[in-house]
């Protein structure tokens, strides 16, 4: 293992986009070391090299991961903490979105899904937690959905994954009060991000990635004594 370095380090699962780049540039430019994954290995070697050519005394670790892999995902989980040593932040955002109802939508779309929404938070925390609990410090986040509360009906399983995303952040909270680790739910309306790339609507009716990290960062500030629960964010105008 690495000697460990003195800043903190933050772990976020889809690094490289919408709410999970927005994550990474905040605690990046808050003096974090950051270790990150996503699929698209071009992407990834553009962010390491903005990152490090950006901040020279922090340090920066990105592996291609599909996280719907759990072999592979447990496989970054190990390399990230051989060299990191610690997180102190985990932030559970890798997710994809396939609309359509539930009778209705492709074969396949249940399991993507959840393998990729559900499971790859679940075990990232099982991966992570432990040494968080060692610690006796660290803080999780769990980019949840205006979905995890509402029952969309173009949402289908979507909808599923992102109740039951926090119904697991719920339970995880329960679980860690006494171990002096936190537990937030994000849970964001429509943010400008990819999966709406083919609206038709204003990026103004939308909000800013920037946002929501700047929500994850000030729920992080806090005090020991306090934790954020849950934030609900949602556009201006409402839903969408």
């Amino acid at each position: 293992m690495k000697k460990q370095n003195s800043k903190p380090s933050i772990l976020v699962s889809g690094c490289t986009k919408g709410i999970g780049l927005a994550i990474v540039q905040k605690f990046a430019n808050e003096g974090f070391n950051v270790a990150g994954c996503s699929r698209n290995e071009k992407d990834l070697k553009k962010l390491f090299a903005k990152l490090s050519a950006k901040f020279p005394k922090q340090r920066f670790f990105m592996e291609v991961c599909d996280v719907a892999n759990t072999k592979l995902l447990k496989i970054f989980a190990k390399d990230v903490i051989k060299e990191f040593g610690k997180i102190d932040v985990l932030v559970n955002n890798a997710g994809t979105f396939m609309p359509g109802s539930i009778i209705k939508e492709e074969e396949g779309a249940f399991e993507k899904q959840w393998l990729t929404n559900v499971s790859s938070a679940y075990h990232l925390c099982r991966m992570i937690v432990p040494q968080m609990i060692k610690q006796k410090s660290g803080h999780v986040f769990n980019i949840c959905s205006t979905a995890s509360i509402t029952a969309y009906t173009n949402g289908g399983s979507y909808s599923i994954s992102k109740h039951a995303m926090l119904g697991m952040n719920n339970v995880l909270r329960e679980e860690l009060k006494s171990k002096n680790v936190k537990v937030t739910a994000i849970l964001p309306g429509a943010t400008h991000t990819e999966s709406w790339k083919n609206s038709d609507l204003p990026k103004e009716r939308f909000m800013p990635a920037e946002d929501i990290a700047m929500m994850v960062f000030n729920a992080y500030s806090l005090s020991p004594q306090s934790n954020v629960e849950e934030i609900l964010i949602r556009p201006q105008l409402g839903d969408i």
